[in-house]
């Protein structure tokens, strides 16, 4: 099985050739309009490439998938070349291990195309970017760290999102694995199915209360600590910490 670039675009060219390289990915390069080698079982082509179906395509395309790359992303092209490639069907599931720094792990079938370890306030935006013109992608967070989950629901529901058992799903790590709990968690997230949620309420408990009056005092240059209804709107989605810091600044509270 191989995969075939087959392109007049030197931007979609470099970019998907360094992707496939990066990853040890075997491939062969054909001019547009040339024969296919016999193994061929996925084309890389870019959109302008019109002659990149090759004059036997009518006797192969049963066999080989055309995958066509924006030379704006040509992880993506590779991602979608290298799940045809072992037979998944493709489908953009993210999986995210939720925290203070949420492990994400984004599958094409069964393969993991990426994989990502940010803080709680970059989550949104890099998911966002990763299920971008996926067809029929899912999210799924795991219902640990009931806040942070929470958090996440609300600010992905533009996306379709499930929420995950996530008991079980982070793995003994080994000398030499520290910090990959995360990732890995995530990647066993991804692998599970959940239970579809539009939003997630959550009554947050005096501790949870707690560890965010905490982190105000943490961060505050004058130690001060913002009070538990300050505390209640963060956990709530309403504030994040730093407006609650603001607003108890201003408020003149002690």
């Amino acid at each position: 099985m191989t995969v075939v670039v087959a392109t007049e675009d030197f931007e979609v060219y470099h970019g998907v050739v360094n992707e496939l390289r990066d990853r040890g990915v075997t491939f062969t390069t054909v001019e547009p309009g040339e024969s296919l080698p016999d193994r061929a079982t996925v084309l890389i082509r870019a959109e302008d490439d019109e002659d990149a179906e090759t004059p036997n395509a009518d006797e192969i395309e049963d066999d080989v998938a055309t995958v066509v790359a924006d030379p704006e992303n040509p992880r993506r092209a590779v991602d979608e070349a290298l799940a045809r490639l072992r037979g998944g069907e493709g489908r953009t599931v993210v999986g995210i291990d939720p925290g203070t720094r949420p492990g994400i792990a984004v599958l094409s079938g069964e393969m993991v195309v990426a994989a990502f370890h940010v803080p709680l306030a970059d989550v949104a935006e890099t998911v966002r970017r990763e299920v971008e013109d996926a067809v029929d992608p899912v999210v799924r967070i795991g219902d640990g760290a009931r806040l942070q989950g929470a958090q996440l629901v609300r600010e992905l529901e533009d996306a379709p999102v499930e929420l995950v058992d996530e008991t079980g799903t982070t793995p003994y790590l080994g000398t030499g694995a520290r910090g990959m709990g995360d990732v890995l968690a995530a990647v066993n997230i991804a692998r599970l199915e959940g239970e579809r949620v539009e939003g997630r309420e959550i009554e947050p408990t005096a501790g949870e209360l707690q560890v965010i009056k905490n982190r105000s005092r943490e961060q505050a240059d004058d130690n001060r600590e913002i009070d538990e209804e300050l505390a209640r709107r963060v956990a709530s989605g309403d504030l994040t910490l730093e407006e609650a810091m603001d607003e108890h600044r201003n408020g003149g509270d002690s």
